[in-house]
């Protein structure tokens, strides 16, 4: 059974843990996190989900996630679940995470990192992953509208591919200074 450690909302260890599969008290979050791999080509490696896997079955999804279970940071948790997932070793030792978007019951964090990797050399969890694959936006967008990639919201998709090669928000320098 996977124990998470509970957060408040401005990220500080809450003192309380729960159980996979417990609902989470109100006013307490739990960290989710994405590593979402790119490759020089600017393809997103995607992975698609066991059929017999509870929650998007048989559905593509984002390289890897999950939750960061307890006493875990969240870079050793991301770490944990792209080996787990993918068999893929990754150091995430100073590197920032990309992203920070709160949901419901939880803050999820995700990393964006540039990696060429073969996925047919990859030694995926069987328990979770069916199979990868290399794939552009257009593709992802269009398997979103087909309802074979798990539904997020395409602006989201978007902003991954904007941001795994342009890491900056602003488009020009501050022209008042």
């Amino acid at each position: 059974m996977e124990t998470f450690d509970l957060y408040t909302l401005d990220g500080r260890k809450a003192g309380k843990t729960m159980n996979r599969g417990t609902r989470i008290p109100d006013g307490y979050y739990r960290y989710i996190i994405h590593v979402i791999v790119f490759s020089s080509k600017g393809e997103m490696l995607i992975q698609q989900r066991q059929p017999f896997k509870k929650g998007w079955s048989g559905m593509w999804d984002v390289s890897a996630g999950g939750s960061v279970v307890s006493g875990e940071t969240i870079q050793e948790g991301a770490e944990r679940e792209t080996r787990e997932e993918l068999g893929l070793e990754l150091s995430l030792d100073g590197v920032l995470p990309s992203l920070c978007l709160r949901f419901d019951e939880g803050i999820n964090v995700i990393y964006l990192v540039q990696k060429d990797v073969d996925p047919a050399g990859l030694h995926l969890q069987e328990e979770e992953v069916y199979r990868v694959k290399w794939a552009g936006r257009e593709e992802i967008l269009r398997m979103i509208d087909e309802g074979t990639f798990v539904a997020y919201n395409k602006g989201f998709i978007d902003l991954l591919f904007h941001f795994h090669s342009n890491n900056d928000i602003f488009i020009a320098e501050d022209p008042t200074e």
